[in-house]
């Protein structure tokens, strides 16, 4: 035993330096130095801000603590986590040996012109044999080519995805709710466009009705001026509709039934940070769970070429078992007399597996090169959002300030044509152009400035914000 046990120690030791498996290889992503059109004199990220310092109205942030809470795809992210890492703690103990308690008893009566039947009548009397046995058997798989090492690498990789992958739901979370809220702030105040321009037509059709009982103007005139009013009139149940399905769709996302959502501030006093600095491009590698998730990927699939390459090669196991075993049940715990222990080191080589495992092998050599492929790719598309998002911000701050120049000129405009109208200057097709007119500016600058509101939103999580 003596003997065996040096063997396999020397065995160990001359193939401690034997590592076949290979770490993860250092993959590099093409950055800019800066975003483009974007100044690079700033280094930090608006990412870097939690969401609640992000954005700042009460309601929405109660809205987005509330979805992070119960949204059910938020508890089947943190199920995945809770999955991931009881694998991984699993697969920690794969260094320790298996070992495995047996107890056992038997009985066998050999035939009486048998060998052992003959030997049992002649030495013991007896024509049957019993044993008992309570053993411990422990079994050891040395770890000379790094496959557990790798295991738990793989594991770990796949814990830390799983926590990610919850890092993006939440990202998810906060982007729709915050969207969601806007667009609904933007449906109450085209709502209330479209309410006051009803008004506003009303006052109208009542001016053109007193000139037509005057005999001023024909009844075509009252026509238009209430074909005016309907349009603006049809445009109310259309935004009511719309609002009640956004409510109810924030609700779901909170993991709520569907309801109405308080808000306490209108949509022209809602306000967008003044700065929003992007920070430099390879900042969103650390913070971006797509692309981290990808990183892990790839650490995954390198670790997983390890494990191809081990089980190609033999494996050494340890083998011993000791307890206590006798042939009769008085004698069983007999102590020293009916102690045993073995110990046995074997060395497996796979043969006619080599096919297989070489295909194996070489897959996951594959699986390693689209690892990388998409993690770059992630990189890439990560970069595009972003600028894309920056540039929508920018045009849509030109197109905000136009369109709000020609809301303003049109309002002015309708007020004119009002009073020109009255004192007959005007005819009342001048009026119900103007107030048409001003109705679209209207509802239009609002789409403009939710869009922004979205840009805003774009931008953060582009950049990895959110979680």
């Amino acid at each position: 035993m003596k003997n065996i046990t040096t063997l396999l120690i020397l065995m160990m030791l001359a193939a401690n330096g034997c590592k076949i498996s290979r770490d993860t290889p250092k993959v590099t992503a093409a950055f800019p130095d800066h975003f483009r059109d974007q100044p690079d004199e700033d280094t930090s990220s608006i990412a870097d801000l939690p969401w609640n310092a992000f954005f700042t109205d009460t309601t929405l942030q109660k809205l987005i603590s509330f979805a992070i809470e119960k949204n059910y795809d938020m508890q089947i992210a943190l199920k995945n986590i809770e999955a991931a890492q009881l694998i991984f703690a699993q697969v920690r103990s794969n260094y320790l040996p298996q070992a495995a308690l047996q107890i056992s008893s038997n009985s066998s009566r050999p035939s009486d012109n048998s060998l052992n039947g003959l030997s049992l009548d002649k030495f013991l009397g007896t024509g049957h044999i019993e044993d008992y046995t309570a053993a411990v058997n422990v079994s050891w798989e040395a770890d000379i080519w790094g496959k557990i090492r790798n295991q738990q690498k793989a594991a770990l990789a796949g814990y830390l995805q799983s926590k990610e992958a919850r890092n993006a739901v939440q990202t998810y979370i906060v982007s729709s709710v915050t969207k969601g809220f806007y667009n609904l702030m933007m449906l109450d105040a085209q709502l209330a466009i479209a309410r006051k321009n009803v008004a506003l037509n009303d006052s109208t059709l009542e001016m053109i009705r007193l000139q037509f009982n005057a005999g001023q103007v024909s009844s075509l005139a009252v026509q238009q001026a209430q074909a005016q009013q309907q349009l603006a009139m049809q445009l109310i149940p259309q935004f009511e509709q719309a609002i009640h399905i956004q409510e109810n769709a924030l609700k779901i996302l909170t993991g709520e039934l569907p309801g109405r959502i308080d808000r306490y501030l209108t949509f022209d006093q809602l306000a967008l940070p003044e700065k929003l600095s992007a920070g430099i491009p390879s900042g969103i590698v650390g913070r971006r769970p797509d692309v981290k998730s990808r990183e892990l990927a790839l650490v995954a699939a390198s670790a997983n070429i390890g494990i191809a390459k081990a089980n190609m090669y033999p494996a050494l196991r340890i083998t011993a078992s000791g307890g206590v075993n006798s042939f009769l049940a008085s004698n069983w715990f007999n102590i020293p007399a009916s102690l045993f222990g073995a110990v046995a080191g074997s060395v497996i080589q796979p043969v006619f597996q080599q096919k297989r495992l070489r295909t194996q092998y070489e897959v996951s050599q594959v699986e390693q090169e689209r690892a990388v492929a998409e993690f770059r790719k992630s990189v890439l598309n990560a970069i595009g959002e972003t600028s894309d998002a920056l540039v929508r911000i920018e045009k849509l701050k030109e197109q905000e300030n136009i369109a709000l120049l020609r809301t303003q000129n049109l309002r002015q405009a309708t007020t004119n044509a009002r009073m020109l109208f009255q004192d007959g200057v005007a005819n009342y097709l001048e009026v119900i152009t103007a107030q048409g007119n001003v109705l679209q500016s209207e509802l239009t600058l609002a789409g403009i400035k939710k869009d922004r509101f979205f840009a805003v939103t774009d931008l953060y999580v582009a950049l990895g914000g959110g979680w």
